[in-house]
């Protein structure tokens, strides 16, 4: 590997694109537990948007660096949200509407992004072709055009953010969906449900062997289908 070669540039702005989505993703889940009568992430100093209460030294610096640097997809995680279900008034309720909150601001932030992108390509000139190289490649390309890493940083905003919701609402422990299924569920069934906890994580790695990550695109590539042609 060849770190010369690398656009340092563009690594930059991926990574600080990936701290900022899972801060606002872990932000939302401890804004919603305040909300729902348990102050104990907001006691941590967790309802912020500053990186550093949220970030795992491995999970969201480590491992993304180095997926970055190698060319690998992009994945990352961030510590989880303290959550004292007896705080909360109704725990099986409220446990679902904390854990909606955080892949919601993922999608309000990639849909923000959206809407932006959409702005520039209409008035300014050449980003279409941009938002096209960038959709081809996975990468921040557009030679030496000066609007190019603010392209590439709402691109990289809409695309991060779409893919933490998406993957996030999977209904298989220890991710948010799986809390969602079981507020849903009857009593009796969450609590079955809930029982396959312990083997979430085979779950998930068996997923991603799979080629789970290859499914979860298939919206992505609608939405940036959708950008291109309007």
């Amino acid at each position: 590997m060849n770190l010369t070669n690398i656009n340092w540039g563009a690594v930059l702005i991926q990574f600080a694109v990936l701290l900022f989505s899972l801060s606002i993703h872990e932000a939302a889940h401890a804004w919603m537990a305040d909300r729902r009568g348990d102050h104990t992430a907001r006691y941590m100093g967790r309802v912020s948007l500053n990186p550093a209460a949220h970030a795992d030294p491995i999970g969201t610096i480590l491992f993304p660096l180095l997926n970055m640097i190698m060319s690998l997809p992009l994945i990352g995680w961030a510590k989880p949200v303290p959550v004292n279900p007896l705080h909360l008034k109704d725990p099986s309720r409220d446990q679902m509407y904390i854990s909606l909150a955080g892949p919601g601001a993922n999608l309000l932030a990639g849909l923000g992004a959206f809407i932006l992108l959409l702005l520039l390509k209409k008035l300014v000139p050449g980003v279409g072709l941009l938002i096209l190289n960038m959709a081809y490649t996975m990468k921040i390309t557009g030679g030496g055009s000066i609007i190019t890493p603010l392209v590439g940083l709402l691109f990289f905003l809409m695309i991060i953010n779409f893919m933490l919701a998406i993957f996030n609402l999977l209904p298989v422990p220890p991710l948010d969906g799986h809390w969602i299924l079981a507020g849903l569920l009857p009593p009796g069934a969450a609590e079955s449900f809930q029982r396959f906890g312990r083997y979430g994580i085979f779950i998930l790695y068996g997923l991603m062997f799979l080629g789970i990550f290859r499914i979860l695109l298939i919206p992505v590539g609608w939405l940036l289908q959708l950008l291109l042609i309007l």
